[in-house]
């Protein structure tokens, strides 16, 4: 891969503002943003209607559509891309939240992890993975300003055992190099100071400097 381009994943919880980056860094560095497939989802409706039914199909449809758009950035997308949400969070935050919930049985994780360590071998690994670190109380009011019907469910203690995942996964991630934002603290759809905060530590990693701590003002 060229050094000059980039494939840039975007992970953090629900409402952590990946889109929000993705598409204000795509937009600020002139790169390709990629986004969580939603529209064409042929499971999503009734996941949320029956979860423990569904929960199987919408992971495997999950893990193929990631794995093809995060083999094609990493290998063939021209110029430099930013994916909203990489194919690690759905084995390593979303099949463990189902399982602990009851909605995956363990024949299905296993089933499920068996096909994903063998697509994981085989991917390249990103340039960079940025990490939206954010609180519950600032993942509900997020929630709550989009006001987007299927999540009304959501709930501080579902938010917050997905949070306790993340920094469990991200503890041990090692596949590249890793930008952690503190989202709480850079409003960077409000700010534009921020989202420039936030551009400079994603170029500064890419080109292999040492993060530096950030500050909001």
């Amino acid at each position: 891969m060229s050094m000059s381009r980039y494939f840039v994943v975007v992970a953090g919880n629900i409402g952590s503002g990946k889109t929000s980056l993705t598409r204000l860094m795509s937009d600020r560095l002139d790169w390709d943003a990629f986004y969580e497939s939603v529209d064409d989802n042929p499971y999503l409706a009734d996941f949320y209607s029956d979860m423990k039914t569904w929960s199987f199909h919408l992971q495997v449809f999950f893990l193929g559509h990631r794995a093809k758009t995060h083999r094609y950035l990493s290998t063939h997308h021209p110029t430099s891309s930013l994916l909203d949400r990489s194919i690690y969070e759905d084995a390593e935050i979303f099949v463990r939240s189902l399982h602990m919930l009851g909605h995956l049985s363990e024949r299905d994780v296993n089933a499920y992890r068996s096909v994903y360590d063998q697509i994981l071998s085989g991917l390249p690994a990103p340039n960079l993975l940025i990490y939206l670190r954010a609180s519950v109380a600032t993942l509900l009011e997020r929630i709550r300003k989009r006001a987007r019907g299927i999540e009304t469910g959501i709930t501080a203690d579902y938010l917050s055992l997905l949070n306790s995942y993340y920094e469990q996964w991200m503890a041990e991630f090692d596949l590249c190099p890793v930008l952690t934002i503190p989202s709480d603290e850079l409003d960077f759809v409000a700010y534009e100071q921020h989202l420039t905060i936030i551009a400079n530590r994603t170029l500064d990693r890419l080109k292999g400097k040492e993060e530096i701590t950030f500050h909001s003002e």
